[in-house]
């Protein structure tokens, strides 16, 4: 049996990311995100969803320009820290000890200890009440070296332990169930 539930944001769980932006290193931000996600494949385009109060808000609508910093177990504690903390007030990378480095396109910066950044270009900034969707082109894509073998030029994300963000909280991935189509793979005799 069910029980009606108000309508909600219940898609759960999403990526917990931290987006950096800024053009200069004053005024470099991080902010963590839930509401992230593929927009498209061809081209290759992403979106934030940022309450317009909101600093980083302020900064993309005004440089266009924004990284994903995809987040891991070892970054957990600034994940959330970024999420509750005001760049207004404090720098966010001095804080919690995290490296900006110059992105390969865009001008705000990568977070080092990320394990894979994506650099997007706000192409479409749609508003939709209490957030405003940033839709963006993926102009670059950088990846911790240590996670791509060498032999096949696969990345390996899940070697870096990813998070996600579930109804409030943070929580590590788990094994690995299937690969895409498994469910239809022939078996090998």
């Amino acid at each position: 049996m069910k029980q009606a539930f108000k309508p909600g944001t219940m898609l759960y769980p999403l990526p917990a990311v931290m987006v950096s932006c800024g053009e200069t290193e004053a005024e470099y931000n991080i902010i963590t995100v839930a509401w992230t996600g593929t927009v498209c494949s061809e081209p290759p385009m992403c979106y934030i969803s940022v309450r317009k109060e909101r600093l980083s808000h302020s900064i993309i609508s005004r440089t266009g320009e924004f990284v994903i910093n995809l987040t891991t177990e070892a970054l957990a504690k600034a994940t959330d820290w970024c999420g509750v903390n005001s760049g207004r007030s404090v720098n966010k990378f001095s804080a919690m000890h995290l490296t900006p480095v110059q992105a390969q396109i865009v001008k705000a910066p990568l977070i080092d200890e990320s394990p894979l950044n994506i650099e997007c270009q706000v192409v479409e900034i749609k508003e939709l009440g209490s957030h405003d969707m940033f839709i963006a082109n993926v102009v670059a894509v950088d990846a911790d070296e240590q996670l791509i073998d060498r032999s096949t030029g696969q990345f390996y994300l899940n070697h870096a332990h990813p998070i996600a963000y579930s109804h409030g909280k943070y929580y590590s991935l788990g094994e690995r169930i299937g690969g895409f189509g498994f469910s239809v793979k022939k078996k090998k005799h």
